[in-house]
């Protein structure tokens, strides 16, 4: 079963995978084309090359504000349960000490 993460990421390397291939197969012509046609197919290639550069920084935001909003809920959570966090960080801290002693 996939997370809607792992859809997102799938998704996104197809439409990058996608604008590649797109754009070398348009270089690919411009290369034995010469004139206007040639000056036609590397202006393609630039907006699909743009288009893919902006729907990176995109999801980089939603990257970010998903980030933002994580270290947010979890700073309202220490701060509503202090004793609860130190316990948990550690139990954890515990848990990686001992796995790190096994090797």
């Amino acid at each position: 079963m996939s997370t809607p993460i792992e859809n997102a990421r799938a998704k996104i390397a197809d439409e990058f995978a996608t604008a590649m291939t797109e754009a070398q197969d348009i270089l690919q012509r411009a290369a034995s084309e010469t004139g206007d046609r040639a000056r036609d197919l590397r202006s393609q290639v630039e907006t699909k090359l743009l288009h893919a550069k902006l729907r990176l920084q995109e999801l980089e935001g939603d990257a970010v504000d998903r980030a933002r909003n994580a270290a947010r809920v979890t700073d309202d959570y220490v701060r509503d349960h202090p004793w609860q966090a130190v316990g948990l960080a550690a139990l954890v801290g515990f848990v990686l000490g001992l796995l790190m002693n096994r090797r």
